[in-house]
């Protein structure tokens, strides 16, 4: 096994170990840490490396076991697959980092740092895995390890949105392997490679649409799109905000990436009912998503529903199917995970500080807290799109797509949904830092400790992450480039797999 095929392995392996380290060390809380810091801190250098290899050589492959394609397990990677590992690497670091500060020593004997290792392994063995079946397995390793985290600490709001969380993914869960079973008796493999080169060889066109409509419906619950959806915003506010910021950063990315691949390796759609269907999809979800928000005052909730908005953008980006629309979805996720992320973790330093996320109960952040007011300002900004950070760019891309497929229904709920967002967030901005508190707090503010510098540090580096990636656009823009030029071109995917021209 060469260095660069070693590189596959490793973004699953480097989680699974720190994993079972961090259990052999289950009764120290400071090896525990160290081991969390230090797991992360190589999986986004290892992601890095990936990377930068499938920058210069291409589509990496790794048969598992010596065993060829499509007889044996592949590992697969090319330039959306690595880049989903290396933004899987930084949601990881900053998620480990900040839950030196946030997350109670309880927590931690209930077993927050395994759990959190074994998510990211399940979320990294989805981006990289070349299998249906593999991928339904990491689907259920993620969907075990983010269970145990939604209810870690065993409180009733946690309880409650447990249950909604995991009905609905288990039965999401069933439907995708429901939709594998049958297609493996359509054609006999579930080599995703071999998938694409054998199904366009079919002549049973209305087996193939169901077995299409059945992935669509899987995966669109997992990424929480219309109108599956409510499982998200009744859950991801109940957990430790540790948990709530790494959820809203992967889990339903990796159902946005499951549509992605499966919709242009296997089922390219373009001009057909899924096609169609989608793209109503993601202006239902766009719309559904920012009008839910703005029905809010929790301020994890607003937020919660917002991640439904984006994934609306996303979803276009794939519904309307052309280069720049593809690339502009791709890169729009990369924009989200940043800005998501470092919004989630901003709500958890206004709790630690004015105990509430209650917009109601909060007020006077600006003035007591300029600096996290600061922080706030440009990741809302972000997410609402306004330049030049990386929101507006990913909009852009998505947008102007729109515009040369002459969607313009589309265009115009995309445009809508946009200054919906900026009230939400502007209404966050009024009622918990600009606004006197009117009402006492549930607890004092604490007072800044190393823990809340270490907290502050992880979101100033979000938010100038966020401004990196809008004044460095261009080189990011090449990369998803690369990665939209793959999957509408299967062709060297599959060859890179199967060692076979299509």
């Amino acid at each position: 096994m060469g260095h660069t095929t070693a590189l596959l392995a490793l973004p699953i392996i480097i989680p699974l170990l720190s994993g079972a380290l961090s259990l052999i060390y289950w009764r120290s809380r400071k090896a525990q840490r160290i081991i969390g810091v230090l797991g992360t801190t190589a999986l986004l250098v290892l992601s890095g490396m990936l990377v930068a290899e499938v920058w210069q050589h291409g589509i990496i492959v790794m048969h598992m076991g010596g065993w060829q394609a499509p007889f044996g397990i592949v590992l697969v990677s090319d330039m959306l697959a690595a880049s989903m590992v290396f933004m899987t690497g930084i949601s990881a670091v900053t998620t480990a980092f900040y839950a030196l500060g946030s997350v109670s020593k309880r927590h931690e004997h209930f077993g927050f740092y395994p759990l959190m290792h074994l998510l990211l392994a399940g979320v990294n063995g989805a981006f990289l895995t070349g299998d249906m079946f593999n991928l339904y397995v990491w689907f259920e390793v993620m969907l075990v390890a983010s269970f145990a985290l939604l209810i870690l600490g065993g409180e009733r709001a946690q309880m409650e949105g447990a249950i909604k969380y995991v009905a609905l993914n288990l039965v999401s869960s069933a439907i995708l392997l429901s939709a594998i079973g049958l297609l493996y008796g359509l054609t006999g493999t579930l080599n995703m490679a071999d998938l694409g080169y054998k199904i366009g060889q079919l002549e049973d066109d209305a087996m193939i649409s169901v077995v299409a409509m059945l992935f669509l419906v899987a995966f669109g619950i997992k990424a929480a799109a219309f109108p599956l959806f409510f499982w998200l915003p009744a859950s991801y506010h109940t957990p430790r905000v540790a948990v709530s910021a790494l959820f809203a950063g992967l889990l339903t990315k990796v159902g946005v990436y499951a549509l992605f691949r499966v919709f242009t390796v296997i089922f390219p759609f373009e001009d057909t009912f899924a096609q169609s269907l989608l793209i109503w999809i993601a202006g239902l979800t766009m719309v559904t998503g920012v009008l839910g928000a703005a029905a809010q005052f929790e301020f994890r909730r607003i937020l919660s529903f917002h991640i439904v908005s984006q994934i609306g953008y996303m979803l276009m980006g794939l519904a309307l199917y052309s280069p720049l629309a593809i690339a502009g979805g791709i890169y729009f996720i990369a924009h989200n995970i940043v800005a998501k992320s470092g919004l989630f973790l901003i709500s958890g330093l206004v709790y630690r500080f004015k105990g509430s996320y209650e917009l109601k109960e909060l007020g006077g952040v600006y003035r007591q807290y300029p600096m996290l007011a600061l922080m706030f300002l440009i990741c809302a900004f972000s997410l609402a799109g306004l330049p030049p950070l990386s929101g507006f760019f990913a909009k852009f891309l998505v947008i102007r797509a729109g515009v040369e497929a002459h969607a313009w229904w589309l265009v115009a709920t995309a445009l809508a949904v946009g200054f919906m967002t900026l009230y939400s967030m502007v209404k966050i901005w009024a009622e918990v830092f600009w606004k006197e508190q009117e009402v006492c707090h549930i607890k004092p503010p604490r007072k800044y400790h190393g823990g809340t510098r270490i907290m502050y540090a992880t979101v100033i580096g979000l938010a100038l992450l966020t401004i990196a990636m809008g004044l460095a656009m261009e080189p990011l823009f090449l990369i998803a480039q690369m990665a939209a030029e793959q999957l509408l071109d299967p062709a060297g995917y599959i060859e890179a797999v199967l060692g076979v021209t299509p």
